[in-house]
């Protein structure tokens, strides 16, 4: 069964609600529960990557200078913490802090793209999820400018 609620987990996410069933179990098989406390780093600024975190409870915060100041940005569940690290190799852009106790799924690289090379559909419906969502930021980014993006 805990399977299962693994793969609803991950549904809850817009990014793997596009993925196949059969892709899903296959990722959470692999996934990796990790418990954190209040005040717990899940990583570092400048860490490399391999792997990304899908937020089941509790909040995370993002500080970008990686020095403790005031976050940027605090996710909350179904967040997906670090998902550029499951396509390409790269450093960590900020500090990630658990704000009060927090669960994590952690997925891997490795994984993630097996699952991509093995469900071709898959990987076609989480690249038109992720170009939406890039547009979307795009859009918040020229507001927030007040001119377009060249």
């Amino acid at each position: 069964m805990a399977l299962e609620d693994d793969v609803a987990k991950l549904k809850r996410n817009a990014a793997f609600a596009a993925l196949e069933p059969e892709a899903l179990r296959l990722l959470a098989f692999s996934a990796e529960t990790k418990v954190l406390r209040a005040g717990d780093i899940l990583f570092r600024r400048d860490e490399p990557s391999n792997c990304g975190f899908l937020l089941l409870s509790g909040s995370i915060a993002l500080d970008p200078s990686g020095e403790g100041s005031a976050a940027a940005r605090i996710l909350r569940p179904p967040a997906l913490i670090g998902e550029i690290a499951l396509i390409t190799e790269t450093l960590r852009p900020a500090t990630a802090i658990a704000r009060e106790p927090s669960t994590v799924l952690r997925l891997s690289q490795q994984m993630f793209r097996r699952v991509l090379s093995e469900y071709p559909q898959s990987a076609e419906r989480l690249r038109d999820a992720l170009a939406a969502r890039l547009a979307e930021f795009t859009a918040e980014v020229e507001k927030a400018l007040g001119a377009p993006l060249d």
